[in-house]
């Protein structure tokens, strides 16, 4: 989970991952979507690869990435609890605010 997170942290990957949600790129493709050197381009690829978010092929001299989808699903599992939490509480504070906007149109 950590080496997950450490990989969602950093914008270029996430920026990486939304693409790779729309379908596969290459290393071109993906570099095109963000203002950095190819060779940082490389190393935040290797990051996704190493953190099991994204699968690469070869093709011919081009390498195609692909998002892998488990290690998403295994963090919004673990995160569940947590958005059930919250949800409650920003519901409760939804209920206590029209409460008070009912109290207050009827003292008007």
């Amino acid at each position: 989970m950590d080496a997950l997170l450490v990989a969602i942290a950093d914008s270029n990957r996430r920026t990486f991952l939304d693409r790779l949600s729309r379908g596969p790129a290459t290393v071109s493709e993906l570099a095109e979507l963000v203002t950095i050197a190819r060779p940082g381009v490389s190393r935040h690829l290797r990051i996704l690869r190493e953190s099991g978010l994204v699968d690469v092929r070869p093709d011919a001299q081009r390498r195609i990435y692909q998002l892998r989808s488990e290690p998403l699903t295994e963090l919004d599992e673990w995160l569940a609890p947590y958005r059930a939490t919250w949800t409650q509480r920003m519901s409760a504070l939804h209920t206590e605010i029209s409460r008070g906007k009912k109290e207050r149109n009827d003292d008007e």
